[in-house]
């Protein structure tokens, strides 16, 4: 399936999500928003991208992304873990040793991101660029 195609599939999907079972919220009917949401949040992408070379301690973790807060890490994790992206590993020792790594599930993202970061690193001069445009023309 192309991309043009894909596209029309998931409007057709979100219309007819819209359609069914008025009475529950939108967010839990909808899979593009039930997912998406999640993902497209500031750190899930960054955190999962760094979970792409493998287990990782949460230490580590906390290393590789240096602008995170062990509390928005722990939040982060925790709804990837939820979500069924992100495995957790509790190893004996003293004290006890926590991993995380990528699912099957969240390893079937890995695609999809690397799209989108090439595409972002790609673009980003021109968004740059707009964004100064744009700021200027508002004054």
């Amino acid at each position: 399936m192309d991309t043009g195609e894909a596209i029309a599939v998931a409007r057709r999907r979100v219309k007819q999500v819209r359609e069914d079972e008025p009475l529950r919220p939108l967010a839990e009917r909808c899979p593009i928003r039930g997912v998406l949401d999640k993902l497209g949040d500031k750190w899930s992408m960054l955190v999962i991208l760094e979970l792409a070379g493998g287990e990782c301690r949460f230490s580590e973790l906390r290393r590789r992304i240096p602008d995170i807060s062990q509390k928005m890490l722990t939040q982060t994790l925790r709804i990837l873990q939820r979500d069924g992206l992100v495995g957790r590993t509790v190893h004996p020792s003293v004290p006890p040793a926590v991993s995380y790594d990528l699912t099957p599930m969240g390893k079937s993202l890995l695609t999809p991101f690397g799209a989108l970061v090439a595409w972002a690193d790609e673009h980003h001069p021109a968004v740059v660029t707009a964004r100064e445009a744009f700021d200027t023309e508002q004054g």
